[in-house]
């Protein structure tokens, strides 16, 4: 398992090939990149925040869940911090099983997870000033596919 938070750009084409390199023992791998919406020009950056160590930790305790709850073989999650411009990687998830759906699956739950519950904190700059974002009504209905603890 890879659990990576950093400010530098990322290749998800280099980090999928490194991800499926001799695997012998998996079937199937899905991955998710996640790009940051410039919004018809109403973003002109987004910034996280996180608190070192403990978002690696929480992220990796629900990775360690993933692993269990689909019978995963693997699991990578890489999410950026700092400021990061439209258009550029900003998480990137892959998840390796004997099968495909459980790859599938477990990759969107992972990513519901980074959406909704994940400890990062996020700021939207724009042309009208900075402003904080929160998970959206979707985000949270998307995720209680997962549990019912959500609120």
């Amino acid at each position: 398992m890879i659990i990576r938070l950093q400010t530098e750009r990322f290749d998800p084409g280099a980090l999928l090939s490194a991800f499926c390199n001799r695997r012998g023992d998996v079937g199937a791998v899905v991955s998710f990149t996640g790009l940051v919406r410039g919004e018809a020009g109403g973003v002109e950056a987004l910034e996280l925040e996180a608190y070192p160590g403990f978002t690696e930790t929480e992220i990796e305790r629900e990775a360690q869940a993933a692993i269990e709850r689909f019978a995963l073989l693997d699991v990578m999650a890489l999410h950026r911090i700092g400021r990061i411009a439209p258009g550029e990687a900003i998480v990137f998830v892959a998840t390796a099983a004997a099968h495909r759906r459980a790859a599938f699956e477990a990759a969107d739950f992972l990513m519901d997870y980074l959406k909704s519950r994940a400890p990062f904190w996020k700021k939207s700059h724009g042309p009208d000033g900075a402003r904080w974002i929160e998970p959206t009504a979707k985000d949270y209905e998307d995720a209680k596919r997962w549990t019912k603890d959500l609120t």
